[in-house]
């Protein structure tokens, strides 16, 4: 069939370093490929994919001094996939919104998922005046401010099982600490991550981006004058080919956010490395962490501490058996294959059994 994946543009596909949604675009993208479908990717031109790409800007948009303003490149694409629409069987947009107006008259053969919150004003209003545009939440609890939208269903973030190899044995005694990946601004929970690992005693390494504005003055005001190494480091953005070695040899990923997460892709990255998670019970975080089995959930810094302590007893071979089970990319195209069958998009597959444990997807409700 006959499928295009309609990316941002603020990063390449996959990104060069930071960058969730293109990320997982990505890994969807290739494992469509490898089971036989035809997929074109629109994204920026320095993307590496198998598929067939359609360069809708020279470079990802964040990491070009030229681009003054992103919209322009943003609407030139949209209106390239419009002029393509009649090539492809299924649009499945990674974009939020902003394509909701061009494409409404086509919202029979649409897909649109959801990456970011929607728990803001501006989000409601939005999605209140396109209501008949199909979307794919990637956690039930993402659906929760916006329960009346058209929702399709739910699909997990995969990662393809090579992308972050089990590490069964992390370094211990004066090597051991505690990780954080992801981007510096307040509802990370970064602060939280630092109180915690000098409450713990135990050394923590930040892997973050700063992006410029409110978060970088908050990383220069807030987070640079707890800087203490080699207790609390700041060891830059690390890319894909990093975060093996920089999650696998963590004791544990803490992921003390402080906002309604919509799915959090450093958990199951960590997850795959064999690494435990301690999070913070907000947003999807109870459906991605299995308590006591991938990590635990906690609601307070002093909970955070005293998990830190428990956290060497958790199975990591254990951790990877159930990223494998639920988070794999393979199952994440397959429930994207079943949602656009549903939607009438691809023709209906005989059925058949299903692979063991690969969970049933969601519909909407």
């Amino acid at each position: 069939m006959k499928i295009a994946q309609i990316a941002p543009l603020a990063e390449s596909v996959p990104p060069r370093l930071y960058g969730g949604t293109e990320r997982v675009v990505s890994y969807l993208t290739e494992e469509l490929v490898r089971l036989g479908h035809d997929v074109t990717l629109f994204a920026s031109g320095d993307s590496v994919t198998r598929a067939r790409l359609v360069a809708c800007a020279p470079r990802a948009l964040r990491l070009d001094a030229s681009v003054a303003d992103p919209l322009p490149h943003l609407a030139l694409m949209l209106e390239r996939v419009r002029q393509r629409a009649h090539e492809f069987d299924v649009l499945h947009f990674h974009t939020e919104g902003l394509h909701f107006p061009l494409f409404r008259s086509l919202a029979r053969k649409t897909i649109t998922t959801v990456h970011g919150r929607l728990d803001l004003p501006e989000s409601l209003e939005l999605y209140r005046q396109f209501p008949d545009m199909p979307l794919a939440s990637i956690s039930d609890s993402q659906r929760a401010p916006l329960p009346w939208a058209r929702w399709a269903g739910t699909v997990y973030h995969g990662l393809p099982p090579e992308v972050c190899p089990l590490n069964p044995a992390p370094p211990r005694g004066a090597a051991r600490y505690l990780a954080f990946l992801g981007r510096v601004s307040p509802e990370k929970g970064l602060l939280r991550a630092i109180d915690i690992a000098r409450r713990a005693g135990v050394r923590l390494r930040i892997a973050a981006k700063v992006d410029r504005g409110p978060d970088e003055r908050f990383w220069r005001e807030q987070v640079v004058p707890r800087l203490a190494p080699p207790l609390i480091e700041y060891v830059g953005e690390v890319d894909e080919a990093g975060k093996p070695g920089f999650l696998g040899n963590a004791a544990a990923l803490l992921f003390p956010i402080d906002w309604p997460e919509p799915f959090g892709l450093a958990m199951i990255e960590s997850m795959s490395c064999g690494t435990p998670v301690i999070a913070w019970r907000n947003g999807s975080v109870p459906e991605i962490v299995d308590e006591g089995v991938t990590g635990f959930i906690v609601g307070s810094i002093e909970q955070a501490v005293e998990a830190t302590r428990r956290v060497d007893r958790l199975d990591r071979a254990r951790v990877r058996a159930r990223f494998d089970l639920r988070f794999s990319a393979s199952r994440m195209a397959q429930d994207y294959l079943a949602l656009y069958r549903r939607l009438g998009m691809l023709p209906a597959r005989r059925p058949g059994p299903r692979p063991p444990g690969r969970p049933v997807l969601r519909a909407a409700t």
